[in-house]
């Protein structure tokens, strides 16, 4: 009997996405296959891949993405941006404009305008319909080994694109599972502009792409990055865009780019790696940049990659010391105040958090972080209407944070109300990818008289889309 493995399931999803979404006459994924087979793949690539979704976490890599967005139009789809926790030097764009960051990659880009080169490129790919088009290139079997290729992508498995596809593809058609070099230039190219306009210096772009020329290299005769792979030819894209700044400096054409510092960027690539890599790995790493770096920048934000290695020690003091090292150095930046309000939360200290994040929630109302923190805070003090309260706003903001309607659903549970505690607990489950135990809370809740109308109906229509997902599993 077929062991059905988490790999076998994803992919097993996507085939159905396939079959429901390209009869046999569709050669091309119009916007609302896309659609639809992107809110398949994310459900799955949640129950398959650890996604980093802490607000924060979350929040940063949006804003990012947002700054791109703003210098291109409408666009047919809402993008959002996450962060894969695994050791891979990978990023790809889905369909429907899902973008995917491996920790793997965040660890090797050095500054922010690096990490915006690589996104506005994944963009770049999105906006030109890059998956589209080989849809169009290819044939009904390709559209299926086209889907399965992308499972590879999320998870992670070099070759599995391949195995899979060439059980029931001809060799030629491989081609259509990868970016051309046609793509990767047009993507290279709306890149370049893109950063202008945002006053981004594109020279970050060479740096990347000579970052991974440098992997391609060290990965002779072993395996090969799995972004490396889809994103072919770093050598060949470097000089595309080498040559793009030369003609500008034969042109003398001058930029004013903009100068901003790294603090965003370093404290939310310290966040990811603090939940990705060896702690002892992580230790070693800043306390080479504090004795060894003449960049004061990194220097100064290594005690906060030291701060939260002695805070998952339980040790206090020593990353409460390490905080107002950087806070000395960055003393308006609101979300070190949180940091701290976090510590003293993780210690006992509860009052002491609640007045820090009272103030910084007042400051920035769109600081999520801080507002969900707070809402713990509130919770274990019994004020559960002022949590639901500030868990009410997050859910707007961040629908899919799983802990929002964890919380939610013990704020339920100790007022009595099982049935909309098990409602919330559907919603936590299903954004956690646990689907089986989503399915059962909500086929509960959708039945269940004692909530309202609304929640009802609103179980029944995520109920339809567990069921669906579950279809040929």
């Amino acid at each position: 009997m077929l062991r059905k493995t988490p790999l076998f399931r994803l992919t097993a999803v996507l085939l159905l996405c396939t079959s429901l979404l390209l009869p046999i006459q569709t050669l091309a994924l119009t916007i609302g296959d896309e659609r639809k087979i992107g809110e398949h793949l994310l459900y799955s690539i949640r129950k398959e891949l650890p996604i980093l979704d802490d607000p924060d976490i979350s929040q940063y890599i949006n804003s990012l993405g947002d700054k791109v967005l703003q210098n291109i139009g409408p666009q047919h789809f809402d993008y959002r941006f996450y962060v894969v926790k695994s050791s891979q030097f990978n990023a790809f764009a889905a369909p429907a404009g899902l973008v995917f960051f491996y920790s793997g990659l965040i660890e090797s880009v050095q500054n922010e305008d690096q990490l915006l080169s690589v996104l506005a490129h994944e963009i770049g790919h999105v906006v030109s319909r890059h998956i589209a088009q080989r849809m169009e290139k290819g044939t009904v079997v390709g559209a299926a080994s086209l889907l399965m290729a992308i499972a590879g992508l999320a998870i992670g498995v070099p070759g599995l694109s391949t195995g899979i596809m060439m059980g029931s593809m001809a060799a030629g058609q491989a081609a259509h599972l990868h970016y051309s070099r046609e793509d990767e230039e047009q993507a290279d190219r709306l890149s370049y502009g893109w950063m202008q306009q945002m006053r981004r210096d594109p020279q970050s772009m060479v740096d990347m792409l000579r970052a991974m020329r440098r992997i391609t290299r060290y990965s002779l005769g072993t395996e090969v990055p799995q972004y490396l792979l889809t994103h072919p030819n770093p050598e060949t894209r470097l000089g595309y865009v080498q040559s793009m700044l030369e003609g500008e400096q034969r042109d003398n054409q001058q930029h004013d780019y903009a100068t901003i510092d790294n603090f965003d960027f370093l404290r939310f690539r310290y966040r990811v790696l603090i939940q990705a890599i060896d702690h002892e790995k992580l230790r070693v790493y800043c306390t080479n940049l504090l004795n060894g770096t003449t960049d004061s920048e990194q220097q100064i934000m290594a005690h906060f990659g030291l701060a939260l290695l002695a805070a998952r020690d339980r040790d206090p003091e020593a990353a409460l010391h390490h905080l107002a090292r950087v806070q000395a150095r960055y003393p308006n930046r609101n979300i070190l105040n949180v940091d701290r309000a976090v510590i003293f939360l993780e210690n006992g200290r509860h009052e002491e958090a609640r007045i820090i994040l009272e103030n910084a929630v007042r400051q920035n109302p769109d600081d999520m972080y801080g507002t969900y923190h707070l809402a713990v805070i509130e919770s274990l003090r019994g004020n559960n209407s002022r949590a639901e309260q500030l868990l009410q706003r997050m859910a707007a903001a961040m629908p899919e944070y799983p802990q929002i309607y964890f919380e939610l659903g013990r704020i339920e549970a100790n007022r009595g109300h099982e049935g909309m505690a098990g409602f919330y607990l559907s919603k936590y489950n299903l954004y956690r990818g646990r689907e089986k135990l989503a399915r059962q809370y909500l086929l509960r809740a959708s039945k269940d008289t004692t909530i309202a109308e609304k929640y009802r109906n609103e179980a029944k229509v995520l109920l339809e889309k567990v069921k669906e997902l579950e279809k040929g599993i």
